[in-house]
């Protein structure tokens, strides 16, 4: 709360608001590091300007510290998630009373180029997926990208991912995604089998008393980065034309799942979305396929030699 600070200074302000951000439910660490970057560059910014007084900030500030981060160099991406910082942190000076009115309502960020994610087609994931059994480090990571291309985590996910999380019988993992929303994802039989035999290996290297599903040989928790490069590894080994890296197995889900079902709202929920609008990407994807199927195959559309 601010209380004695009311009338106090910008940084106050954002310091008390980081506060709060800290003890708000669902709000993960890289988000609270990302606010506090964004605020800390935006009292910057209005410190050159000798503006340190939040009752006085209006719609122009804010569309000029846009305007200057863009300047500066920064992505239209990185500008949007700059003003959804300042769009939190107004929100809340005004439930506080602080202010009256919210200067950053109505700002809109640089057009972001909407990228299209890259996916393997069905015969590129089965090569990477056909890894020889040929020693246990093998075997883990073969229940990695098995996993990864049945369910569609995000590596995240797969990372922090326990045992009591798996349900072998049903066949399905219970998921803490973004937001620590939890959502339940079906595992396919080839994952499962080759989860089980990895499972008869971890209790052997790790002990029964750990409780992460992918470790180290040693029976230490895999973080992110080395389960990147063990993908970008076999996606190398099995003769793929490019560097693999474990988005692009969700990406490869999501778009394989859609081009079969095309069932959009099944695909959020596997993905984990909380908007559709997130998931959307990927009928793009899909309309890609059917173009070039289209481009092909019809005989109007062909090109003549």
């Amino acid at each position: 709360m601010l209380q004695n600070e009311r009338r106090g200074t910008l940084k106050a302000a954002i310091s008390a608001f980081l506060d709060h951000a800290a003890n708000e439910a669902g709000l993960s660490d890289a988000t609270l590091d990302a606010y506090r970057r964004d605020l800390t560059r935006f009292l910057a910014w209005c410190r050159e300007r000798d503006t340190n007084d939040t009752t006085t900030l209006g719609v122009n500030d804010i569309r000029g510290f846009a305007a200057a981060e863009h300047r500066r160099g920064l992505s239209p991406r990185s500008v949007q998630r700059r003003l959804s910082g300042l769009r939190r942190f107004f929100r809340y000076l005004r439930r506080e009373g602080v202010i009256s009115h919210d200067p950053s309502r109505g700002v809109r960020a640089p057009k972001v180029r909407r990228k299209l994610p890259e996916v393997l087609d069905i015969d590129q994931v089965l090569a990477l997926l056909d890894i020889p059994q040929e020693d246990e480090l093998a075997e883990r990571d073969r229940a990695i990208l098995e996993l990864f291309y049945a369910s569609g985590l995000r590596v995240s996910e797969l990372a922090g991912l326990t045992w009591d999380r798996i349900d072998m019988n049903e066949g399905l993992v219970r998921v803490l995604g973004k937001g620590r929303r939890e959502r339940l994802v079906p595992v396919g039989r080839h994952a499962l089998k080759a989860l089980r035999q990895w499972r008869r290996i971890h209790a052997t290297v790790a002990g029964v008393d750990q409780p992460r599903v992918f470790t180290s040989l040693k029976g230490r928790p895999l973080g992110v980065r080395a389960i990147q490069k063990r993908v970008a590894y076999w996606s190398e080994r099995q003769g793929l034309d490019q560097r693999v890296h474990p988005h692009q197995l969700r990406h490869s889900f999501a778009s394989h799942i859609l081009e079969s079902s095309g069932d959009l709202r099944a695909v959020q929920e596997l993905l984990g979305h909380a908007n559709l609008t997130t998931t959307q990407i990927y009928t793009h994807l899909d309309f890609q396929h059917l173009a070039k199927v289209y481009d092909k195959t019809h005989p109007r559309a062909k090109k003549q030699k």
